[in-house]
């Protein structure tokens, strides 16, 4: 194998193309009757069962309930100044428009669920009950159904067959149809024996060939199942910012509520005056004024209603916005932590660089001609099975190389991350080892050998073109050196500049020499890199970044990559890579595609952004309101010099800010599901956009809206 490690290795044959967007191929949903289905399911959650899990909604729910209750005895807690119908109209208005408000809320979030389940059964489409040929312990064969198999089962497959259940290839060679799962239409290559492509989907169609294959899920916990739960939201659980927010919001009801309750008496007591001083006609205005619809219809217009009903829609589109990038999350925490991203941990190969790095050159060294390295490098590569490996044997076939011995008396020598080489011993004795150039010097160095500065000539060559340089020896000599050409992926850097303006800080890990590695790094654009790294180096970078409070990410698919996924706070395990890497993760990508990463952080922060910006232009709303309406509920106190609106009547102004209120909701929620357009700017510069365009957005649109709506109803 070549010179890296396995998280290294090259990737299938099947990369995702195209950009961001063009890449969402989860197989089409189908949303017809979405709608229908939210609104039955929005009369669903008026149980109040349901209702309670959000605050904020709850407390409009129960002044619904009130509200109705004065609308049939208008006089039910206590007697009121003004006419019976006119206060029974009124208050039956205030019922209708609350009710309204809870149904929008439930409808914002029936709309978000609805999607997902519509991805669900999508999904679930694609998985069905099937024949497998389970391998016995005595090895005969017997055909069960997929869901009587269990992890540790062999099964066979044969072309044209579905795949039962996941599983990892453990014998023959063949390729797979994805695209039920992925929606790519590119057949992968599935092989044993490697960190890549051993994988396999339950619900893939196997295409050629055939396949032994040991089962890794029980039934109801493959990756699809997985995803349907994600996407469903059966097993969604609020994420620490949600549940903090949703505690906020609590918070400020209870105070809100507070502060409502203590009105009627300072309302009675100031009644008392004005009526001495203005007559009992303006005493009674004012104690209307504290009526109980009204005092809701206050709480209500102050309470973060528009938050509070779009919260749990804004949580379920994140969700479903990463289903549909064809990556399994095990919980929403996993994707808002994307968001709160402080560094990025990328391997170069696959990642930063196309990955399969092909033979370009072969520099000989001491005194041999290219002849002699191309047939050293030949045999040094023939049980070499990477792309690496095969490009070493179809450069040095061009000059002409081949074996010429028994391929089946000589022994293969594997790659390890240990000792960095790889290489063949021959039947004769003879040792020869292609690998690191260090490596393969001090393997001559321990068969009495000696490296010359043509070789570190060589070295620094391909290392400053940016390519990776692999000596070659044959026992204690040195052949040459050997030009592997990666290429940087077009737009990487740019890429990583919206990183770095978001804040985010890109670390290169690679087991290349430091010289390459530097090259590299230039090129691409990445804040800082470690060379040589190993599996132990990669745990120590996420460590070091994790004990200065910062939050990592990392893709890997080795199982040499599963304690580094799993220490860092998001771990992005490539669907073709070990069973061990997907399982120490927190997310699972089914394209396989390490740039995925880079994506993610941006679905992250796009969902911190959506629900920071709506809070904020709910928060606005709430303050436009309240100066909307006191002033004309209290007008008799004082204070209606402060109806700068202009609004006709107490009723009016009551009424045209509750439909506001509850119009809002409903007009938000396109923006709840997509999200707010997503900008790399660093948190200083969302912060202050946020509040310039909803902040004061959420303030100017309340006023104008509520003026609309006061002239066109027939109230006075």
């Amino acid at each position: 194998m070549g010179t890296k490690t396995n998280s290294s290795s090259p990737r299938p044959p099947r990369i995702p193309q195209g950009t961001r967007d063009s890449r969402k191929h989860t197989p089409k949903a189908d949303m017809r009757g979405l709608y229908q289905r939210a609104i039955k399911e929005s009369f669903v959650k008026l149980n109040p069962r349901i209702a309670v899990k959000n605050p904020v909604m709850f407390i409009v729910w129960v002044g619904t309930i009130v509200t109705f209750l004065v609308t049939l005895d208008p006089n039910l807690f206590g007697t009121i100044q003004l006419p019976v119908n006119q206060q029974r109209l009124l208050n039956g208005l205030i019922t209708l428009i609350l009710f309204f408000t809870v149904l929008f809320a439930n409808f914002a979030e029936a709309v978000a669920e609805g999607r997902g389940k519509a991805q669900a059964d999508t999904l679930r489409a694609t998985r069905s009950d099937t024949i497998a040929r389970k391998i016995l312990p005595d090895g005969s064969i017997q055909e069960v159904n997929s869901t009587e198999l269990r992890r540790g089962d062999l099964v066979k497959v044969i072309a044209n067959d579905i795949i039962p259940a996941d599983g990892e290839v453990i014998e023959g060679i063949g390729s797979v149809d994805e695209s039920a799962i992925t929606g790519e239409s590119a057949p992968v290559l599935k092989q044993p024996g490697t960190d890549i492509a051993s994988s396999v989907t339950g619900g893939t169609r196997l295409l050629s060939d055939q396949l032994k294959i040991r089962i890794t899920a029980d039934p109801g916990q493959g990756f699809i199942d997985r995803m349907i739960s994600l996407v469903e939201g059966a097993e969604r659980s609020k994420t620490p910012n949600e549940i903090a927010l949703t505690v906020l919001l609590a918070v400020l009801t209870q105070v809100f509520l507070i502060v409502v309750a203590t009105i009627p008496p300072f309302a009675g007591y100031i009644a008392n005056f004005v009526s001495t001083l203005y007559g009992v006609e303006a005493g009674n205005n004012l104690r209307a004024g504290a009526s109980i619809a009204i005092l809701i219809s206050l709480l209500v217009a102050l309470i973060p209603t528009t938050i509070g009903g779009l919260l749990s829609a804004i949580g379920i589109a994140g969700m479903d916005r990463v289903a549909q990038f064809n990556v399994i999350a095990t919980s929403g925490r996993a994707v808002e932590a994307c968001g709160d991203i402080n560094s990025l941990v990328l391997d170069k190969t696959g990642t930063i660089t196309f990955g399969n790095r092909m033979a370009d050159e072969f520099i000989p060294v001491n005194g041999h001609s290219v002849e002699d390295m191309a047939q050293v490098s030949l045999v040094a590569s023939v049980f070499d099975d990477t792309p690496e490996g095969r490009s070493i044997v179809k450069l040095a076939q061009n000059f002409g190389a081949k074996a010429d011995f028994d391929t089946s008396t000589a022994e293969g020598v594997e790659f390890s991350a240990k000792t960095r080489m790889s290489g063949t011993n021959l039947p004769d004795g003879k040792q020869i080892r292609k690998g690191a150039v260090d490596a393969i010097k001090g393997f001559v160095r321990s068969r009495g050998g000696n490296s010359t500065s043509e070789l570190d000539a060589a070295f620094e060559r391909v290392s400053r073109l940016g390519g990776t340089p692999l000596a070659v020896c044959q026992n204690d000599e040195i052949y040459g050196v050997i030009y592997l050409k990666d290429i940087v992926k077009p737009g990487i850097k740019e890429r990583f500049d919206q990183l770095r303006r978001m804040g985010v800080r890109t670390i290169m890990l690679t087991c290349d020499n430091r010289i390459t590695a530097s090259v590299i790094a230039q090129e691409a654009g990445v804040d800082d890199f470690i060379a040589e790294a190993t599996p132990e180096d990669k745990i120590e970078v996420i460590r070091s970044e994790q004990s200065q409070g910062k939050l990592v990410a990392m893709t890997g698919d080795g199982t040499n990559d599963a304690p580094a996924l799993a220490q860092a706070n998001v771990g992005l395990a490539m669907n073709s890579g070990t069973q061990a890497a997907k399982e120490a993760a927190n997310m699972v990508d089914l394209d396989s595609d390490p740039t995925k990463l880079i994506d993610l952080v941006t679905i992250g922060k796009q969902l911190l952004i959506t629900r920071g910006a709506l809070t904020t232009f709910s928060i606005a709303n709430d303050i436009a309101k309240y100066f909307a309406i006191i002033p004309t509920i209290f007008a008799a106190a004082g204070i209606g010099a402060l109806n700068i609106m202009g609004l006709k009547s107490a009723q009016s102004a009551i009424i045209s800010a509750l439909i506001y209120n509850a119009l809002i909701i409903p007009a938000l929620i396109p923006l709840a599901l997509k999200g707010v357009k997503f900008r790399p700017l660093t948190a200083d510069q969302l912060l202050r956009r946020n509040i310039f365009i909803y902040g004061v957005g959420g303030i100017i649109a309340p006023f104008i809206a509520i003026k609309l709506i006061d002239v066109i109803l027939p109230l006075s």
